[in-house]
Order: C-alpha cells, then sequence, then structure tokens
C-alpha cells in the first residue's frame, strides 16, 4: 500500500501555532508531506501566515484556555483528548507535540498512531529541577501538583502510539530512556534551497529563542567584552525584556526582535557566522539554515548539536556548559576569512537535511505502518 497510490487519509495533530518556530514549520510541512489536514489548539498572529496552512486545517480556538490555566501543554491536553472521537477512521493520525498525543484514540482498529517526538517534556523529566527553581508560587505549585499527575497521563497517550519518530539520535536515546520505547530517527526539514550565500557584512547573529535554556546571556556577557565584534540578535521570547537591560549601553548589540522568513534568511546571509548553544538542545534548525547559507556555526558539544555541526569543517563547537571565555575565544578563533573558508563544506552538510529526504522519509514510514496495521486486523 502506498501512499500515492490509495491517498489514505491522514490527520496530522500539533499543539499550537504561537510563533513561527522550527516545530511549527515541521506541522506544516507534514502536512504537505501527507496531504493531510492539520488539527491545531490554536493559532496567533505572530506564528504563519493562512497561506502557509493546508487546505483543510481545524483550529480548536483554545487560546483563551491557555492564556487563562498559564500553561499551554497543561491546558490544551483535555481539549485535544476531546478529539478521539473526530480522530477515529483516519487510516494513521501524526501527533507532533506535547498535548497532541492526547487524541490518540485507542479504540480505533484500523487506523495507525505516529507519534513525531521532539522530545519527551523537559519540564517533566530530566530538567523538571531547572523549571521548579525558574517557577514560582502557582506555577511552581502547579509543578509538583499536576506535574506528576500529567506525566503519567502522557506516558499513557504515548502508549497508544503505534510509531515514534525521534527528531535526532540525541531524542531517540531520551524517549529510550524516559519512555521505555524505541522509536525511528528522521531529522525535520530545512529549506535549504531557500537559504544564500551573501559576503559577511560584519556581525555574527543569533537567532534562538530569548530564553534561559538557549544561553543568550552568556553570547551577550561574550559580546560585551568584545565591544569591537558586533552582534544581531534575531528572535524574541519571555526574557527579552532582562536581556535587553543585561545589553544595555553595549553600542555593539542589536536586536531585531522577530523577523520574517526573508528577513531571517537575509541577516543569515550576511553574518560572519552564527552563534547557537542552548542546554541540552534536542536538534536544532538554525544550524542547518545557518550551514545552507554557507555560514558556519559556533555551537556547543551538547545535545542535537552534535549531529549538524562538524567541529572545525563547518564551524566550532565549545565545551558542555561553556563560559564566556569559551564563546570569546571561538569568536577570535573564527574570524570573517576563516569562515569563508567553510562555505563550501557548510552547503553540502546542510543539504543532508534537505526538505525533500524528510518528506519521503515520513512518507514511508506512514506507508508502512498502515501496511503493517492492516496485517493485524
Amino acid at each position: 500500500m502506498t501512499l500515492e497510490g490509495t491517498k489514505p487519509r491522514v490527520q496530522i495533530y500539533h499543539d499550537y501555532f504561537a510563533i513561527r518556530g522550527g516545530g511549527e514549520r515541521l506541522a506544516l510541512d507534514l502536512a504537505q508531506a501527507l496531504s493531510a489536514e492539520l488539527i491545531y489548539g490554536y493559532r496567533t498572529e505572530e506564528s504563519y501566515e493562512d497561506s502557509a496552512f493546508p487546505p483543510r486545517h481545524k483550529d480548536l480556538r483554545m487560546g483563551q484556555l491557555k492564556r487563562i490555566v498559564g500553561a499551554a501543554s497543561v491546558a490544551l491536553a483535555p481539549a485535544f483528548a476531546a478529539q478521539q472521537g473526530y480522530a477515529l477512521g483516519a487510516e494513521a493520525r501524526v501527533f507532533s507535540g506535547v498535548a497532541a498525543p492526547f487524541a490518540a484514540p485507542a479504540a480505533d482498529k484500523a487506523g495507525v498512531n505516529i507519534f513525531y517526538c521532539h522530545t519527551p517534556p523537559r519540564f517533566l523529566y530530566d530538567q523538571k529541577d531547572f523549571f521548579r527553581e525558574r517557577s514560582r508560587g502557582v506555577k511552581r505549585i502547579g509543578l509538583d501538583v499536576v506535574g506528576p499527575v500529567f506525566r503519567r497521563a502522557y506516558e499513557h497517550a504515548v502508549g497508544r502510539m503505534h510509531v515514534i519518530v525521534a527528531n535526532s539520535e540525541n531524542i531517540r536515546s531520551r524517549i529510550r530512556r524516559h519512555l521505555r520505547r524505541d522509536s525511528v530517527v528522521v531529522y525535520p526539514p530545512v529549506d535549504t534551497h531557500g537559504f544564500r550565500w551573501e559576503p559577511a557584512q560584519g556581525y555574527y547573529l543569533s537567532t534562538a529563542r530569548l530564553t534561559p535554556l538557549k544561553r543568550i546571556a552568556t553570547i551577550i556577557d561574550a559580546f560585551r567584552a568584545m565591544p569591537d565584534q558586533k552582534l544581531v540578535i534575531a528572535s524574541g521570547g519571555d526574557d527579552e525584556t532582562r536581556l535587553k537591560a543585561r545589553a544595555e549601553g553595549a553600542g555593539n548589540i542589536t536586536f531585531v526582535g522577530w523577523t520574517s522568513d526573508d528577513e531571517l534568511r537575509a541577516l543569515i546571509a550576511g553574518a560572519i557566522a552564527t552563534i547557537y548553544i542552548p542546554i541540552e538542545e534536542d536538534f536544532g534548525m538554525s544550524p542547518v539554515e545557518s550551514m545552507a547559507a554557507g555560514k558556519p556555526v559556533i555551537g556547543v558539544a551538547e545535545g542535537g548539536v552534535l549531529e549538524t555541526v562538524q567541529p572545525g569543517e563547518t564551524g566550532l563547537l565549545l565545551p558542555a556548559s561553556p563560559g564566556v571565555s569559551d564563546l570569546i575565544k571561538a569568536v577570535k578563533a573564527l574570524p570573517a576569512e576563516r569562515a569563508l573558508g567553510m562555505r563550501q563544506a557548510c552547503e553540502a552538510r546542510a543539504a543532508e537535511f534537505g526538505a525533500a529526504k524528510f518528506a519521503d522519509s515520513m512518507r514511508a514510514i506512514v506507508s508502512q505502518a498502515i501496511e503493517d496495521r492492516a496485517l493485524q486486523v
């Protein structure tokens, strides 16, 4: 049975579209690759435009609930669970996110449930202490009281999956450790053809979200100590106010906020190199986008970055848990001239993560899962 020949009815369930992020882009690419209907919790103006969505899509319009409860995953889980009846009858259902898997029906003997896992929720597993330390009041109580209950419910939902797809070997290992399930790795898609190389315009670029997990404070502190080097930060996030205050007075640091896709590509094209040093990143599409434009990456020897950046060839890797001095040393070791010499290797490496390869892999997985399920009924 093939998708092309029989065109099985496929549904994609994704938590929500709040920003123009990699997870959001993946859900849209999945819907296109599988000619699927897309069901999601809510959508904001900061996310993708109407033209990016498939012809068939269903907005559960749960944004207000998220704002009231304050935790998107917990708030949206019941809303997705209520979609189990709607999901019945689809030949294949692909789930992306933390709340979306709650829509997976258990009673459907014919349909197949496939989970594309970006990561087991960090706030429930290996980084729960990190999140708890940064929570106060009701939010901390919620993590302590609701967290264990939600974790059991989440694991029950994942237990209804027939196939689990991990977005990297790093996440495959975490799935095995925390959820006790095996998975197959399919790297997220990157539109490598949408990026271009241009001569460097004298700045380094950070595109990571402004949250503590992305170590933006370390990047800011490093460039405050290097007033002769320019840094552009192209993103937004919960820590924006605090990080702007941290950079105040540094004339070499510029915040441009969230940008359009075209604006972001132009910023990457004109950079000397990009800087991406998150804490144990699941996969990280930003380094691949940078390399697609022929720009090397100053990354960190943690998580999914180890699977994309080739040290000495397509960038440099800081040691795990890097300090400000480590980043200063790397920036000085990667001037424009050396970065230019990495251009061809960067472009070749990025091509290995193209959107076409992702689409082909996911079509094959869905087709095989449908075929295997049919033999069991």
